[in-house]
């Protein structure tokens, strides 16, 4: 099980913006760490926009589960895991982790807060401390909450883009993926294509 990335974001604005966010690239090349952590910032974002507030969803991308929580004030939250990692888990840290990020940020300030600037060193302490979800036992308390809140499975990130949008269109378009992350998300799409059988 493995936990990759968490982010902390904010939906209230004309865009999604990330405040904070932690990730563990130690399963990445050294040459594709920067473009693996910026596509995983721009599908937390994708995931954000598209996720309703005071819902949970989680979502398939290849091999990666992306499980997303949108308050009612627009405070986000994503972590990013392999398959094995339990979903109650991730929506139970990611629950406590929104609520004392705003507690411990103004939420007058996430507006205009820089893109990945908030000062809240607490992300990297959970993404260290919930690498192994045995950790996430002191809060069981909370599946109460999680219990009385849809939770939507989608079978990919392509089944939550809307009608004639794909997802290649997207990266494309993005401002925020660097011509390096393009180019990386291509090869490695034509690189998994090769071994689809039809």
């Amino acid at each position: 099980m493995k936990l990759i990335a968490i982010c902390i974001l904010y939906k209230g604005g004309p865009k999604v913006q990330t405040l904070k966010s932690a990730y563990d690239l130690s399963s990445f090349g050294y040459f594709q760490k920067s473009s693996a952590q910026e596509f995983m910032k721009f599908t937390s974002q994708i995931v954000v926009e598209r996720t309703q507030e005071g819902l949970r969803q989680s979502v398939k991308e290849k091999d990666y589960m992306c499980h997303v929580y949108v308050r009612r004030d627009s405070l986000s939250g994503v972590a990013i895991c392999d398959h094995e990692y339990p979903s109650r888990v991730a929506f139970t840290f990611i629950n406590k982790l929104l609520e004392q990020f705003a507690t411990e940020v103004s939420s007058a300030t996430w507006p205009s807060l820089p893109e990945d600037g908030a000062k809240f060193p607490t992300v990297n302490e959970y993404l260290a401390k919930y690498q192994d979800p045995k950790n996430a036992d002191a809060m069981m308390r909370l599946q109460a909450d999680l219990d009385e809140t849809k939770i939507i499975m989608h079978g990919t990130i392509e089944s939550m883009l809307e009608r004639g949008e794909k997802l290649d269109d997207l990266v494309e378009k993005s401002d925020a993926l660097s011509f390096q992350s393009r180019s990386f998300y291509k090869t490695a799409k034509k690189t998994n294509s090769c071994c689809v059988i039809q």
